[in-house]
């Protein structure tokens, strides 16, 4: 079970650092998607912020598994609420799926730490 924990913490970490540093940096394309679900530029750092703080915990989770749980936690709240703002938008049931596949994997690793702890 560890191994699932592993590959599931890098696998989730990664995604979520590769999707904050644009959202901190301000990138026109992730500021035109935000803009595109509503979504302010404010609320958009924000977003990003916890996501950063999120792979932080994410991967503290490796060492204390309590903290795994409330980051992979707060991460399956996060994509349940992209998942919202997509389906607002009216975007393609693609487009929608993504982060419900990704809350899915967060709720997946918290099941798995706490079945591990």
């Amino acid at each position: 079970m560890r191994i699932a924990i592993i590959t599931l913490t890098v696998i989730l970490a990664s995604v979520f650092l590769a999707v904050a540093v644009p959202k901190l940096t301000g990138q026109a394309q992730m500021r035109d998607r935000m803009s595109h679900l509503g979504v302010s530029a404010g609320l958009t750092r924000l977003l990003g912020v916890l996501e950063i703080a999120a792979v932080v915990g994410l991967l503290l989770g490796l060492l204390w598994w309590p903290v795994g749980v409330a980051a992979a936690i707060g991460v399956t709240l996060q994509m349940i609420g992209a998942v919202v703002y997509h389906a607002r938008a009216r975007d393609p049931l693609p487009v929608t799926l993504v982060p419900l596949a990704f809350a899915l994997a967060a709720a997946a690793l918290a099941v798995l730490h706490v079945a591990n702890g």
